[in-house]
């Protein structure tokens, strides 16, 4: 029985091509972008994009929503209107892709930050954070600073903007006066305090 495998095995490898048979795709024959080209009348192997395309790279929208910039410079603020539901948003964004090394409240105390000993992700609530441009926190997600690479390909445009307000908002929240709250949640705050 061992035997008879042993032939099945033989002939199965005896029908493989060998890699000398297969053709890899650096030996095909191709053009680089500047050589002439027979097959194309205007002899160029470099073809024009085709009509209606945009480049990858493309700014297509206002560069301050888009980038975080603008005449020069990080913008100052969120140039989208910021409702409660883009908070919501945010929040979202942000517990999935920012907690796991900044925390959940941003203040750089999760189980991942106490793994980093090189260097841990900073507080998002210090006051040289706080002072930053939300061009610049958005240009940080944008682009990644230091060790945190860019959450471009993880967040839409609208979502980095999103979590810039929801970065924002818990900034105030941790040292918002108790005049801010409505008045039923002051009134539960003072008697949770008592």
């Amino acid at each position: 029985m061992r035997r008879a495998w042993l032939v099945v095995a033989a002939l199965a490898l005896a029908g493989c091509p060998t890699s000398n048979d297969i053709d890899p795709m650096e030996l095909q024959q191709r053009y680089d972008p500047y050589d002439p080209s027979a097959f194309f009348p205007d002899g160029r192997s470099l073809r024009p994009p085709p009509p209606g395309t945009i480049p990858r790279s493309a700014i297509v929208d206002d560069p301050a929503y888009t980038t975080g910039m603008a005449n020069g410079g990080a913008v100052l603020t969120i140039p989208i209107q910021v409702t409660e539901e883009l908070l919501d948003q945010g929040r979202s964004a942000f517990d999935i892709s920012c907690s796991p090394c900044h925390g959940i409240l941003g203040d750089g105390d999760s189980v991942v930050a106490s793994k980093m000993s090189l260097r841990t992700p900073p507080s998002l609530l210090t006051p040289r954070i706080r002072n930053l441009t939300d061009g610049m926190i958005f240009r940080a997600i944008n682009e990644g600073y230091g060790l945190m690479p860019s959450y471009a390909a993880e967040l839409s445009v609208r979502e980095r903007w999103a979590v810039v307000a929801y970065v924002r908002a818990l900034q105030l929240s941790q040292d918002a006066p108790l005049d801010w709250a409505p008045p039923e949640v002051r009134e539960r705050l003072q008697r949770e305090a008592k």
